[in-house]
């Protein structure tokens, strides 16, 4: 089953299997919503949309993994777990660990505001395919400008390198959380995921049906950190390869559907953009 319903309070991590109804998000987000590569129907994905989730997803649990194992024990997409952490360390006087979770969270939040300000673009502007594909280059860029770094320290940056590889990664992961809020169908996310799995779990309960969609980003999820953790044993140096060549794909696939698209897809008059 596709996770067709709207998102609770704040997204997916509200938690509440609300029923169907009104969307929370206002109703001129619902109309843009094209998917990440133009695929989807206003409620499910399509092959191709599903596909780049799921790489999507992929990059997300490897970045947290590279994130959480070398760079200070944080996450770059998971806020509530830092917010846990930032209290923690409260508790247990930590300095660094509140540091590291507060500079977490200071990126992604800095990345989701850039990220939402690239794809809403300035206000009347022609629907969300062409700003998506500059999140998704914008997001390209600074996974690759971590990689260069992090190689160029032989995979092990410590001081305030390490400190400025966290910002970036939780910029990148800010930014890719604001885009496919904005061009995902309801309900559809790749940086967050309790109240997702909150869902499935409701669902399965109340009519032993399973969200394939969400089980299958969920499994996307651990399968990510799984490859991230094993890069950061065996290959250090290459360990932000993989989520960087899983948007750098996900960027070129949203290029290819461009060019299949023809000016008609591209935001032209009386073209699929205009109408979001």
């Amino acid at each position: 089953m596709s996770d067709s319903r709207p998102p609770g309070e704040g997204g997916p991590e509200g938690g509440a299997d609300r029923p169907a109804g009104p969307p929370s998000d206002p109703p001129d987000h619902r109309r843009a919503s094209s998917g990440l590569t133009g695929g989807s129907g206003p409620d499910r994905p399509g092959g191709a949309d599903l596909a780049a989730a799921v790489a999507l997803t992929v990059a997300t649990g490897s970045m947290d993994a590279v994130a959480f194992l070398s760079l200070g024990g944080v996450f770059t997409s998971v806020m509530t777990a830092n917010l846990s952490l930032l209290g923690m360390s409260a508790g247990t006087r930590d300095p660094q660990l509140a540091g590291n979770a507060a500079l977490a969270l200071t990126g992604y939040a800095l990345g989701a505001l850039v990220g939402g300000r690239i794809v809403h673009g300035p206000s009347g502007s022609p629907g969300r395919r062409r700003p998506a594909r500059r999140a998704l280059a914008v997001e390209v860029l600074a996974l690759g400008a971590l990689w260069g770094l992090w190689a160029a320290a032989g995979g092990h940056p410590g001081g305030g390198r390490r400190t400025g590889l966290l910002a970036l990664a939780a910029v990148a992961m800010g930014g890719q959380s604001a885009l496919v809020r904005a061009v995902a169908p309801p309900g559809m996310s790749t940086t967050y995921f309790t109240g997702m799995l909150t869902n499935l779990l409701a669902d399965l309960a109340a009519t032993g049906r399973v969200r394939w969609v969400t089980a299958t980003l969920l499994a996307a999820l651990v399968a990510g950190a799984a490859g991230g953790g094993l890069l950061i044993t065996l290959a250090p140096p290459a360990a932000p390869a993989l989520p960087t060549g899983l948007v750098a794909a996900v960027w070129l696939g949203s290029l290819a559907s461009a060019a299949r698209t023809g000016p008609r897809g591209r935001g032209g008059r009386g073209g699929r953009d205009g109408r979001g």
